[in-house]
């Protein structure tokens, strides 16, 4: 499963950066509900679902609280 964050909205579209910093452009009616910019979200490819990863949003944000 793969792993990316949401940088920032962009018109329609949310733009991701995965951890070797390529982006990808997602509709924004394409995220689950509720979904931010800084937040986590899982990608399962074999699905074509994606996931708000709480816990790894919560604990970047942490890391970067203490920056």
């Amino acid at each position: 499963m793969k792993t990316i964050t949401i940088s920032h909205l962009e018109g329609i579209y949310a733009i991701c950066e995965d951890k070797d910093q390529k982006y990808y452009a997602i509709e924004i009616s394409e995220l689950p509900k509720g979904a931010a910019p800084g937040d986590v979200l899982q990608v399962n490819e074999t699905e074509g679902t994606l996931t708000v990863d709480k816990e790894a949003t919560l604990a970047k944000k942490n890391k970067k609280k203490k920056a």
